[in-house]
Parts: C-alpha cells; structure tokens; sequence
C-alpha cells in the first residue's frame, strides 16, 4: 500500500472530519453524558449507594475524555483489562511510530479520522466498563430504540408490502421478481439515511414512506450496480444443484429503520431463493450511536413479532422461525469494533476473513463501513473501488452506503467535481448513495 493516499484527518480545517471531532463528537460526549445523569435514579434503585458512585465514575471519565479530545491531548493507551485491549494499545503505538521522524505524538486532531472516531466510542465503552454496578450499561440504547417507534408508519408499510408480495410470489416471472430485488435493495440503501452518529445522537427516523419515493431518489445514486448483484444471485440460483447452499452476508450498520429494511431485503433473498442463508454481523459494544448490537438485533425482531398489526407481528414471527432453523445467524467478532481498515482483517482477523470467504456474496451497509474498505483515504473520485479495497476480497462484495464522509470512489471521470459544482456538500449529508460491487462480472 506504498502508494496509497494520506488518511483523511482532522488537521485539515474546515474538512468533515475537523467539524466532527470539533463539534458533533463532543455533543455526542455531552448526550452520553445527560443520558447517564437521567437515569441516576434507576442505578439507586438497582444497586443503591453504590449505584450513584457509578454513575458518578462514568460521568467522570467520559468528562475527562471531552476535556482531552476539545484541547486535542495525545491520544493516551486505554487500561481497562478487556479482550481487545492489547490490540488498541499495539495499534497506538503503530500510530506513535508513523510519526516518530516528525517529532509529534497521536493527538485527536493529528491522527487519522477513522482511529480517533473509532477510539472515541472505544473509550467511551472502557468509561463504562470501569464503573461497575453499571458497566454493562448502553447510553446510545434509548436513541436507537426511539428512532425505531418514530419510523413505526413507513415500517408497517414495509412489512406488509413484503407479507402482499410474498403471497403472490409462486406467479411472478423472472423480470418481476428482478424488480421487486431493485426496490428492496434501494430500500436497504436509503434506510442507511438513519444515522444518529451524523446527526450527534438527534432523532434520524425515516418518516416518509420509501417505497413511493425511489423513482425520485435514482437519481442519487451515483454508482448503481444492482444489475450485477442480480445476475451472480440468479446464476447461482440457476446452477443450485451444484451449489446448494449460497450465502449472503449482511454486515450491518443502524439500528432502528435501516435494520429493519436489512432483515426484509434478508426475508426477500429466503424467500425467492436467491440464497439459503443469511449471515448478520454485528457490533459486539455499543459504537458510533446507533450501530446494531446483538441486543438491538434481537430487541427489533421482538418489537415486530408482537406488533399490533398482522403484516408486521407475521414477520417478526418469519424472522424467529430462520433464527431457529439456522437460516438466520448473527455473529459477531471485536474486529469491527477495533481502528482498522479492512485490508488489515486477514492478518488481524484471519478466522473472521475466513468466515466472510463461505459466502456468495458480502453486502457491507452503510458509511462506517465504506470508510474501513477503502481505508479512508484521499482517493481521487475516478480511483477504481477494487483498487482502493487494498487486497481485501474475501468474496464478491458490494457497499451500500449513503455518502456520510469526503470519500468516494469509482466515479466517472469529472462526475466528482460536476457535483461539486452543483452541490459542494454533496459527500456528507447522506443525499446521495452507492451500491458499489467488486468481484467477477
């Protein structure tokens, strides 16, 4: 990777990731902060005296880590013993080593941006794992779960959309069934809208009804490869005898809306048998606000199960049944938790490489992601996507994402700045969105 660009950081003023550690991360600090003040009561209750020293404990730390972050101190090794201390430690001083011959440390504001974001909601965890009674404590939890009740009319609408399309699919042709996968994995793209990271831990619920708008929103994807995603699952589907088993793994971004558009694209794949299995990854500690957890994953499918509404409670009963069947399996592993890019996973995480290499087909959703894959550099627009995974190709593999940070790659040449030109905050309002794919065409 000699040739690969300079990380995107927060020593160029002005840039997106200057604004996001001067502004939103310490606003995000400041909600998680008023989150624990608010349920002080509740830790009495629980635990007592002993309680309220926790919440104390944690306010304390998370103070101090707004404190080192707005006066941008030296990033500082984290202490608390946990499974993947070691590694956060050794990739700092990877970090400190990098900088060694220009005589500066790591520092918030003179680090790569995607170290000292994923390091934020690292040290974020480690203030709440240090103060036990409450340590196993969520402060993005009531965010998350509020985006999901605030969507609740444009997910009915999803869900019984699915359950009405399900019911006619024995007399559906090739083509019909082809644009009922176009719909759903647009609606999959454009639920990556609900991102509470981007917009400091505000409410970010879909509240308008996606299905009647993608006609009006095609035209902001700028690079649109769902023909492809099409074709390798029909092929497979063609040849099932050969291969009876396709995969397809989903590696999740929000909970809340874009989750549930991730599980009725997933219930489409079962359904039409463009795969057998669908494989979730999650995140393994509460992370950048609103990121999909094994407890949020099961929480969702338990709100929909018991919905008062028919279409809605028959999916959440669906999506229990493939969990107990095995159609459906979650996993997750700390490696989407460490700093990073996934060009480093086969030596990090070589049994989690080997995981992602039995699927067919890898969908990576969402902003989080894209920036891993592409190691969030400065790529020029036109620098093709493969080029910029770096060697990461486990299997074929295509991100879904709405363009939440100044990177993105293969683009046209002079789309990039005729965007630019019309629109100069194109790259981080999530209007605009990729699906993006690598892999043989």
């Amino acid at each position: 990777m000699a040739d690969a660009p300079a990380s995107l950081s927060g020593q160029d003023v002005g840039s997106f990731a200057y604004l996001t550690i001067k502004d939103r991360i310490p606003l995000i600090l400041t909600k998680a902060i008023d989150t624990l003040h608010r349920h002080k009561s509740e830790f009495f209750e629980k635990h007592g005296e002993e309680g309220i020293e926790a919440e104390k404990k944690a306010i304390s730390l998370l103070s101090k880590l707004r404190n080192e972050l707005q006066t941008d101190k030296p990033i500082i090794p984290l202490v608390a013993n946990y499974v993947d201390t070691d590694i956060w430690n050794q990739y700092l001083e990877y970090q400190q080593s990098l900088l060694r011959e220009s005589d500066r440390t790591p520092s918030w504001f003179y680090s790569p941006w995607l170290y000292v974001e994923c390091y934020l909601y690292r040290r974020i965890h480690e203030a709440i794992i240090q103060s036990p009674p409450v340590n196993d404590f969520d402060v993005f939890k009531e965010s998350k779960d509020q985006n999901f009740f605030e969507s609740q009319e444009p997910g009915i609408t999803l869900c019984t959309h699915l359950q009405e399309f399900k019911s006619t699919i024995e007399d559906l042709d090739a083509n019909q069934l082809k644009t009922e996968f176009f719909h759903l994995l647009q609606i999959s793209l454009w639920g990556n809208k609900c991102d509470l990271s981007l917009s400091g831990g505000e409410s970010s619920s879909q509240k308008t009804n996606l299905i009647n708008s993608l006609e009006d929103l095609e035209p902001f994807i700028l690079v649109n490869d769902m023909e492809h995603l099409w074709s390798l699952l029909s092929k497979y589907k063609e040849t099932r005898e050969k291969v009876p088993i396709v995969r397809v793994d989903i590696v999740l971004d929000n909970s809340g809306f874009e989750l549930l558009t991730d599980l009725v694209l997933a219930d489409f794949l079962l359904s039409t048998n463009l795969a057998t299995e669908i494989h979730f990854y999650g995140k393994s500690i509460p992370w950048f606000v609103s990121d999909t957890t094994i407890r949020d994953f099961n929480w969702l499918i338990e709100q929909v199960k018991h919905y008062d509404h028919k279409w809605v409670s028959k999916c959440g009963v669906d999506w229990e049944n493939y969990i107990k069947m095995g159609r459906w399996v979650y996993h997750d592993h700390m490696f989407w938790t460490l700093p990073h890019e996934y060009a480093a996973m086969s030596q990090v995480a070589p049994d989690l490489y080997a995981e992602l290499q039995k699927a067919c087909l890898i969908l990576f959703k969402g902003d989080l992601n894209y920036r891993k894959l592409t190691g969030d550099r400065k790529w020029a627009f036109t620098v093709p996507f493969h080029q910029a995974l770096s060697g990461f190709h486990p299997a074929p593999l295509c991100s879904l994402r709405t363009l939440k940070a100044e990177i993105q790659v293969g683009l046209q040449p002079g789309q990039g700045e005729q965007l630019a030109a019309s629109d100069p905050n194109w790259l981080i309002t999530g209007k605009y969105g990729v699906i993006q794919f690598d892999g043989p065409l």
